[in-house]
């Protein structure tokens, strides 16, 4: 594929939608499809059939998730630009779709009308406040189409990495924007990339983690679901900065629609000449395999990880050494998570001094975070990083349901903690999150009202942390369990002094002596919890409680997970 080539077929695609009259866009991202718009797609298109010769110019078009999960099935009416008459493009949303208004929205769009019954102001902040580079093609392109992701300016960035940049120039620029590992411990990517270009082999490997699994969250899938070429991009310009010719993506298998559109993309990069032998006319060599894992949490640590990808039994092992000089095959191994991989071609087509005009001093560029729980605008936004949780929850989330007052947010799932309302104005960035007691984590935020017991909260995680432990290591395997049972009596408000003081000497324990950042972070829920919400835990105790006071923030903070740990 030559710089060229690449152009035409934007050219190309850009003509052919010049040639219709109106497009309408439906979200087939899994939230929405759960809710049928898969037959609204179906029915739409039987419609226009119907319509004729009236309806030729009107084009239906799948496309990924448009952040508004709440509202799904979402469909936004796209009547293309009018430039002689200085118009740009006019655009309408509708929310609550099922396959009843497939009709109805087909009539009124062909006749261009609007339907405000359905209308979704997109006037609001939840759409107007996100700053969207991750995401920039979530809801506009079809996921399953290459020409609309080339269109859109896709593979621009990794064709101008192989023909007008050297390794050195793309590592550069990662290091320049600031960007850093969106997986949950923050290191500096342009950092680890230099380390694996540095490290000589006769082979290198580039593995993305897409093994999201913390309560509550769905970046990675809706990326995933709506964008797979970009992944591709962001690897494959990884790959040709590192020195890599070989890549795998660690999916979990469940996310069938994700690991469905991940192999068509694949296909359709190979076809094109991004994948595969000589690319862009140059030496560069490079292929991406697909690995599914089963679901297991502990495969996010990147040593487990890696012994999944070789057939093992997905457990961690002892670092050093790292997978950068001693990773997949033995081989040296860059590995970043599906965010940081897709924030990769932006930072190529636009330069890293555009990421790093983005956030705060020291956490650059934009997060993409899940909303979840009680909160009214639940689904998925894009935000600078330095934002407060405040703007999140009360602005862009639209604040909590029924009126109810806010209580904690709990971020960075099972490895992070809840952080309670008077630090609802503080910046969401790495070093106030782990100030806080918490972590960025990969992304998620479960809201949680005046109805949720905190206590009932740290429970809920330890169990899946129980659950999930590997239990090769005795302080993980032993400490989740011993700690959720003292959680449980204290759930049932049969748990007393002592099993409170054995509770935190576990966490410290557990915390301090564990092999990976499962058994490291497992306690920061409950030290959280205990910090912020000592009452609750007081209350569950049986009988009289003496001589306890609040628990030391030097000694309940929840600790980052290792710097290098990408969940």
């Amino acid at each position: 594929m030559t710089p060229e080539e690449l152009e035409q077929i934007a050219v190309d695609q850009q003509e052919a939608e010049n040639q219709l009259d109106h497009r309408i866009n439906v979200c087939m991202a899994a939230s929405c499809m759960s809710r049928h718009s898969e037959q609204i797609v179906k029915d739409m298109q039987a419609k226009l059939k119907d319509m004729g010769e009236k309806g030729e110019k009107t084009q239906v078009r799948c496309v990924g998730c448009m952040g508004l999960c709440s509202a799904g099935p979402l469909v936004e009416v796209d009547h293309p630009a009018d430039e002689a008459a200085g118009k740009g493009p006019e655009k309408v949303m509708y929310r609550d779709i099922s396959p009843e208004h497939a009709e109805s929205i087909v009539n009124a769009t062909v006749d261009g009308r609007t339907l405000p019954d359905l209308v979704q102001p997109t006037d609001i902040p939840y759409f107007t406040r996100q700053k969207r580079i991750v995401t920039e093609n979530s809801g506009y392109i079809d996921p399953e189409c290459i020409e609309d992701y080339i269109a859109a300016g896709g593979y621009s960035g990794l064709v101008s990495a192989l023909t007008e940049m050297s390794p050195d120039d793309v590592i550069h620029e990662v290091t320049v924007s600031g960007l850093r590992g969106r997986g949950g411990g923050g290191f500096p990517t342009g950092l680890k990339w230099s380390t694996v270009a540095r490290t000589d082999a006769d082979q290198k490997y580039v593995v993305c983690n897409a093994d999201e699994g913390d309560p509550g969250a769905f970046m990675d899938r809706a990326v995933l679901e709506s964008d797979p070429h970009r992944i591709i991009e962001g690897m494959t310009i990884a790959g040709y900065a590192v020195g890599a010719s070989k890549a795998y993506i660690y999916v979990r298998a469940e996310y069938p629609l994700a690991i469905k559109r991940l192999k068509r993309a694949i296909s359709q990069a190979n076809k094109f000449g991004l994948l595969g032998t000589n690319l862009c006319d140059t030496p560069f060599n490079f292929d991406i395999e697909l690995r599914l894992g089963a679901g297991a949490f502990v495969c996010g640590e990147e040593t487990a990880l890696i012994a999944s990808i070789e057939g093992k039994r997905g457990t961690p092992r002892p670092r050093p050494p790292f997978p950068a000089s001693y990773g997949l095959f033995g081989k040296p191994t860059l590995i970043n998570n599906v965010e940081t991989m897709a924030t990769i071609p932006w930072i190529t087509r636009y330069g890293g001094e555009a990421l790093a005009a983005i956030g705060t001093e020291k956490s650059k560029g934009t997060k993409v975070f899940a909303l979840a729980g009680k909160i009214n605008c639940n689904g998925l936004i894009e935000v600078p990083m330095g934002i407060s949780l405040r703007e999140i929850i009360y602005e862009i989330g639209d604040g909590i349901p029924d009126g109810a007052t806010f209580k904690a947010v709990q971020t960075g799932g099972p490895s992070g903690g809840c952080v309670p309302a008077d630090k609802l104005d503080m910046p969401v960035d790495y070093e106030s999150l782990q100030e806080a007691g918490t972590i960025m984590g990969s992304g998620g935020m479960v809201i949680m009202d005046e109805t949720s017991s905190m206590v009932d909260v740290a429970r809920f995680f330890m169990e899946f942390c129980k659950d999930e432990s590997c239990g090769k290591c005795v302080p993980c395997r032993v400490g989740t369990a011993q700690m959720l049972d003292l959680l449980e009596k204290m759930c049932a408000k049969s748990a007393t002094q002592k099993d409170l003081d054995l509770l935190k000497e576990l966490c410290d324990v557990t915390k301090a002596c564990s092999l990976c950042g499962l058994g490291q972070t497992a306690p920061n829920p409950v030290l959280s919890t205990l910090h912020y919400f000592e009452n609750e835990y007081m209350d569950s105790l049986q009988g009289e409680v003496t001589g306890v006071g609040a628990v030391p923030a030097t000694e309940t903070k929840a600790g980052a997970p290792d710097p290098t740990h990408e969940k």
